[in-house]
């Protein structure tokens, strides 16, 4: 099954309809989901054999590309749910079960997000502003802000983690879980009102002793840089399927460049095509060479994680670099797409004007540009020297 079958031509065409009224209103996709869940795409990481589409990172990736060329937001929300499934596929490739529940439930329809970003954390998964604590039990009560909890109105499954201070003689240990939706203790705040990605609805999420019941902890670990299979999954399928989203947003803007052009003529020039002017040749041929070289990049990368690569320390720099040059390319596709297009994509409704101000939002997914490159360097040429 390609991803043209499963996004076929009819359910992309409706989610590209939608996608203008969810940004203007700042509404989330309800119809979107509801579309997307009927056509099993929630169920893409999840085994033929429970009702799943069974497919790995790779078809995953393409089918989130394709899904962004027409509602970036949509795509980028779903994400969240297929980080989980995925991370949960990725382990169980390599022999690791113990995210098996997270495939049974989204067999099951339960939608999961992802909700361990949080603002001022700058460690990302190898430290906590999210207190943790242990019950007699075996559970754990966690209280914290979690920043950027995309399909926050929908979701029905929410991976968290927070810090015990206690453990480990006092260095900390890093507890990952995940509550339900009726689980008590936490709420959604009502404050995505964003420059773009708007649909999305990736409200800020406050737990406020939330308990995480002891079956439901699937992860304890050291405060600070380890190797973890979980922390590889993690990163696999969050800067993959990322990257994948941009990498639609700049193939979307590619194609509407090009219509422009085509539509466009000049006044000065007796009415020739714009299609003629060497300037904007220049500038569609640039766009283009620069998504040709990322698709490559995309599907080696996603190839690589489901063919079980040993690529040892260079992983990680593949992971963010992929990430960055997605994000970037993307964000320099859809300039030169609006400076080929004229004013009119300047004006509010335009899609372009809508993919510019989605876009932005690269920037700020992790990992961050800085971040990135200080991984690149390490790995070529080792650490720091400490004074």
């Amino acid at each position: 099954m390609t991803p043209e079958d499963i996004l076929a031509g009819p359910l992309l065409d409706r989610i590209r309809g939608r996608a203008a009224g969810y940004d203007r209103d700042n509404a989330f996709f309800h119809e979107d989901l509801a579309d997307l869940t009927a056509a099993g795409y929630l169920k893409i990481f999840v085994p033929a054999a429970d009702g799943g589409l069974g497919l790995g990172l790779a078809d995953a990736a393409q089918l989130q590309r394709r899904l962004a060329t027409a509602a970036p937001a949509t795509a980028l929300a779903v994400n969240m749910h297929l980080v989980w499934t995925g991370v949960a596929h990725v382990l169980a490739a390599r022999g690791d079960s113990s995210l098996g529940f997270v495939l049974k439930d989204a067999a099951q329809g339960e939608v999961f997000a992802f909700g361990n970003s949080e603002a001022g954390n700058d460690s990302v998964l190898f430290d906590s502003r999210t207190e943790a604590v242990p019950l007699p039990d075996g559970g754990y009560s966690f209280t914290g802000r979690k920043i950027f909890t995309s399909l926050s109105p929908a979701w029905t499954r929410l991976g968290i983690f927070g810090k015990d201070a206690s453990a480990a003689d006092g260095a900390g240990e890093l507890v990952h879980g995940f509550i339900t939706r009726d689980t008590p203790g936490y709420k959604i705040l009502p404050d995505w009102d964003t420059l773009g990605m708007r649909a999305s609805q990736s409200n800020t999420t406050v737990l406020d002793g939330a308990v995480v019941p002891a079956e439901r902890i699937f992860r304890k670990l050291p405060v600070g840089p380890n190797a973890d299979p979980l922390i590889f999954a993690i990163f696999a399928c969050f800067e993959t399927l990322l990257a994948a989203v941009y990498a639609g947003i700049g193939e979307r803007a590619l194609t509407l460049g090009v219509e422009a052009v085509k539509r466009r003529t000049s006044f000065k020039n007796g009415g020739r095509s714009y299609a003629q002017d060497p300037d904007i040749r220049w500038k569609v041929a640039e766009a283009a060479m620069a998504m040709d070289a990322l698709y490559p990049q995309l599907s080696r990368v996603a190839a690589d994680v489901d063919e079980l690569a040993d690529l040892g320390n260079q992983w990680f720099p593949r992971l963010v670099g992929l990430k960055v040059r997605a994000t970037e390319t993307a964000r320099t596709v859809v300039d030169l797409a609006i400076r080929v297009s004229g004013g009119s994509s300047y004006f509010r409704g335009s899609e372009l004007e809508r993919l510019y101000r989605d876009v932005l939002a690269g920037m700020f997914h992790p990992s961050d540009d800085e971040s990135a490159h200080n991984t690149v360097a390490n790995a070529w040429l080792g650490p720091l020297d400490t004074p």
